[in-house]
């Protein structure tokens, strides 16, 4: 089947249907400008009706033995397992997303996908005890209901999946509203996956629209307990602030600014490799990215020759080429945003030891050092492939510059003492940090999420189970209570 063509609707109640909106959202390949999909927008009323019938299904759905729910989620495993390629064809049309990328997004798929069926087990309850002779405390652990899922274009496949999935797997229902760069791999894809699986009518809806057509009905809408965000600050604080104002609980992943340390015992040619993968994977469009890369002055002169050298050999080009490293930014506006900041910040002193060109949304990469202390470059997420090399003298000024951002979302310690790097690791104010790794990491049962800006909450294993259900507490009392009056 062709994706593009055969998707390009909204997924309501178990139907596939066009939107009934006065605009369409235009779906285009970020290479080479090839239109993909055009897709009418979702209106109010269409959200309306995607909540209303996530609603009327979930009710069975929870009551449904979770044995019999997870074999949905085996069942879609073995299908994305079966049209990898099919799947892996779209992400690098749709998104600029190289092969490379690609298989890294298709692999953690998979693996949220085996966590789902495993998950289905447990939303468990217990037995407490009490002061209260004759009393049975019963604590149920039961669905929230509804969930409401916002997924980025960046890893939109994986970012769909990683919340819709266990919130399906522990008894709710789900409205996915994917991001208009990506409505195919975010949204309509999950949608035909989970419906090829089995996946009964009415419990996964996903609407492709936008906040110029339906405000902010997608949250307030009454139905939803739940939001799942992911994507940047900005919008995140508006997330949390409708969904406090409407007592719904918000579980936010956003931006990042991590820095990647370079301690003076390190091995450097490691460290070098580990650097560059984390700053220009998927061109650098990734949350958990290593936006500063902290080198002690020690080995910082032998660290930034090998360092540009190995950033200069990346191929950049079509992302559909296997030898791709770096394909193109998800459209013009950002590709014309990473370009103006590299020149702001060399025309405010920075010295560019790589100054990558714009080819259509093609970025080469760059390498920037030398930037004021003050430069908001140094504080800020670039959504792009350059690098900020930043010297230090010390673990404490290293400290002190990596916790030197409003985010905290993940991060990286090279050493070649790993307790040392442990003892490093814990006085970084942020989410993750990984010793003698990459910065980019996500794993099914570990709890990923950041601190300060990068947002609030946690998904993945126990953390998942805390953020899609809730506790009802149930007491019986055997024989008679004594009352006072």
């Amino acid at each position: 089947m062709s994706f593009f063509t055969d998707l390009a609707h909204q997924y309501i109640d178990g139907e596939w249907k066009p939107g009934s909106g006065s605009w369409d959202i235009i779906d285009f390949n970020p290479y080479n400008g090839d239109r993909l999909a055009s897709i009418t927008v979702a209106t109010a009323d269409e959200v309306d009706r995607a909540y209303r019938a996530a609603e009327r299904a979930q009710k069975a759905w929870a009551e449904t033995n979770p044995y019999s729910r997870r074999l949905v989620f085996e069942r879609a495993l073995r299908i994305v397992e079966d049209r990898e390629e099919e799947i892996s064809d779209a992400i690098v049309a749709e998104l600029g997303g190289t092969r490379l990328k690609a298989a890294f997004e298709l692999h953690l798929v998979k693996e949220f996908l085996r966590e789902a069926v495993h998950l289905s087990l447990q939303s468990t309850g217990r037995i407490l005890p009490s002061p209260v002779d004759g009393k049975e405390n019963r604590v149920y652990r039961v669905p929230v209901g509804v969930v409401g899922v916002i997924s980025p274009f960046n890893f939109p496949f994986l970012l769909s999946i990683k919340s819709v999935a266990p919130a399906l797997a522990l008894g709710n229902a789900v409205v996915l509203k994917p991001h208009q760069n990506t409505p195919i791999c975010g949204g309509a894809l999950v949608a035909k996956l989970f419906e090829d699986a089995g996946l009964p009518g009415g419990l996964l809806n996903v609407v492709i629209t936008d906040i110029a057509e339906i405000g902010d009905m997608l949250i307030e809408h009454p139905v939803p307990k739940v939001i799942s965000f992911t994507g940047s600050d900005a919008v995140g604080r508006h997330v949390a602030t409708v969904c406090a104002a409407n007592f719904k609980r918000s579980v936010l992943e956003l931006g990042g600014n991590s820095a990647l340390i370079v301690l003076d015992d390190a091995d450097i040619d490691y460290a070098v490799d580990a650097a560059v993968f984390s700053r220009y994977v998927h061109q650098g469009q990734v949350c958990m990215a290593a936006n500063r890369i902290l080198v002690d002055r020690k080995v910082e002169k032998e660290f930034s020759e090998k360092f540009v050298a190995k950033v200069g050999s990346l191929r950049v080009g079509d992302p559909a080429d296997p030898a791709t490293h770096i394909g193109p930014l998800i459209n013009s506006t950002q590709a014309e945003s990473v370009s103006k900041l590299v020149d702001q910040a060399v025309a405010a002193g920075a010295t560019a030891l790589l100054h990558g060109g714009v080819d259509g949304n093609l970025v080469s990469p760059s390498v920037l050092t030398g930037l004021a202390a003050d430069s908001p470059l140094l504080t800020q997420e670039i959504f792009g492939p350059v690098a900020i090399l930043v010297p230090f003298d010390g673990e404490e000024e290293a400290v002190r510059i990596a916790n030197d951002t409003p985010y905290g979302l993940s991060g990286a310690v090279h050493t070649g003492d790993v307790e040392r790097g442990v003892r490093f690791a814990r006085r970084i104010e942020t989410g993750m940090i990984h010793i003698n790794d990459s910065t980019v990491h996500d794993e099914p049962i570990v709890p990923f999420g950041g601190e300060k800006h990068s947002g609030v909450g946690r998904l993945n294993g126990e953390s998942t189970l805390e953020a899609f259900t809730t506790q009802k507490w149930i007491s019986v009392q055997h024989g008679r209570s004594r009352f006072p009056f």
